[in-house]
């Protein structure tokens, strides 16, 4: 019997979600090596890439059809295939693609799970969308204030909704000195505090709050003259941004710079001394777990998904992500060795708890419970 995964990219775009999907397959074929699952990408155009990585599972993808016939393209062929082959279980890592399955269950009975991350399944409109949710065999949300807020706008059955929390790949993110050619790069010295935010710098993304860190900078340079902000990320709200520099006069102390290649990320990390993503509608923030593994102190949001990435402030702090000022106290805190958590300043004690809690073998683990659980629940 076969498995179907739907999944909108694996390697055309990063994010949290191809992030995740790339994850969840590796999990997958560790779980049960022997079983090959059936992949198909809306996005994807290189899948030779993909059969590099995962030799033995079987990729489909519409990446080549033009984008505006595309999403009924890939429609057609999941639902089409569905109904050939009658998969035993279909696993969609995007809240979209589950209309698909929902209508598949409604003439087949093929049971769908759905990976919930954390926007796209806010404020759902589309009563299709909404039904796919309701209708699922078990929706798995990235963190408890994903679940959270599922749980209250749609009105679902708690039991229908569980939490397999984001992961991350440890041994790409590893605790090393400032690297030299960064420093050199932006003309920064070794000493000098440094502050970091990874975000895409998108209109809709302005919830990261890098827009809120660099208005407490003002306040953060008159405790520390010298610190400086670094954001790493690329996208159309870069203009603003610069305005918003401008207008604070903070030229000198903030580096924007730009897109960086995932495998260049990690000297980012450990360039910074802490790093800032105060958000407010954050799913989870892999982000966070990323900082974390190198050591760096790191400052999230008290209204979202950074609440569990930062397990409730054991692992970092939490602050108000509309407070400027709260904003830049806690920064102060941290630079200065004063923040009442000594786990901060403790890099491998930081990076041990981060990889015990939300490490690629805890995720393996809690994804076959998870499996296991659903695969009882149909024999019963």
């Amino acid at each position: 019997m076969k498995t179907f995964i739907w999944i909108p990219s694996l390697f055309e775009s990063k994010g949290g979600i191809q992030t995740f999907s790339y994850l969840l397959l590796e999990a997958l074929e560790r779980l049960d090596p022997e079983f090959a699952y059936d992949v198909f990408l809306k996005h994807e155009v290189n899948l030779a890439l993909n059969s590099e990585v995962f030799p033995k599972n079987r990729f489909y993808s519409m990446g080549r059809v033009p984008a505006q016939f595309r999403t009924i393209a890939f429609a057609i062929q999941i639902i089409s295939l569905g109904l050939w082959y009658r998969p035993r279980l279909i696993i969609t890592t995007h809240i979209n693609l589950a209309v698909a399955a929902y209508f598949l269950k409604k003439i087949t009975n093929i049971p769908y799970l759905v990976i919930a991350h954390g926007i796209e399944v806010w404020n759902i409109k589309s009563s299709y969308v909404k039904a796919a949710i309701h209708n699922a065999d078990r929706i798995i949300a990235v963190s408890g204030y994903t679940r959270d807020r599922l749980l209250k706008e749609l009105n679902l059955n708690p039991d229908q909704v569980t939490i397999l929390p984001n992961t991350f790949d440890s041994n790409k993110f590893q605790i090393a000195p400032k690297p030299s050619h960064l420093l050199q790069k932006y003309n920064l010295t070794p000493d000098q505090p440094i502050i970091l935010t990874v975000a895409r710098l998108a209109e809709v993304e302005r919830f990261k709050g890098y827009d809120q860190v660099l208005l407490a900078l003002p306040t953060i340079r008159q405790a520390i003259p010298n610190v400086h902000y670094v954001i790493v990320g690329k996208g159309s709200d870069r203009p603003r941004i610069e305005g918003i520099i401008e207008k604070l006069n903070l030229q000198e102390c903030v580096t924007l710079a730009g897109f960086i290649p995932d495998e260049e990320l990690c000297d980012f990390y450990n360039l910074c001394d802490v790093f800032a993503m105060p958000s407010k509608r954050e799913g989870f923030g892999i982000v966070y777990l990323e900082a974390l593994a190198c050591g760096k102190p790191t400052l999230g949001g008290n209204q979202d998904g950074a609440i569990d990435a930062l397990c409730h402030g054991k692992l970092g702090a939490l602050v108000d992500p509309d407070s400027p000022d709260e904003i830049a106290q806690t920064l102060i805190q941290i630079l200065q060795g004063t923040y009442p958590n000594q786990l901060m300043y403790e890099p491998e004690a930081l990076r041990q708890s981060v990889i015990e809690t939300f490490g690629f073998n805890k995720f393996q683990q809690t994804l076959g419970t998870i499996i296991k659980e659903w695969e009882d629940s149909r024999l019963n």
